[in-house]
């Protein structure tokens, strides 16, 4: 029993997989942050182009 815990421990397979999931998750949030930014530039240019062309 006691055996089986230290091996456990010793596992590093379990921290790598954090790791990764981290490394992701820091990934889709910077993605997420771009994608909104430009988006919010893309609607300021149309709004622009909207501006300077009024419906008739």
């Amino acid at each position: 029993m006691i055996k089986s815990i230290e091996q456990f421990f010793r596992d590093e397979r379990a921290a790598s997989a954090i790791e990764y999931v981290l490394l992701a998750s820091l990934i889709a949030a910077v993605i997420v942050a771009t994608v909104t930014l430009v988006g919010l530039k893309v609607e300021q240019n149309f709004q622009v182009i909207d501006d300077v062309y009024p419906d008739e």
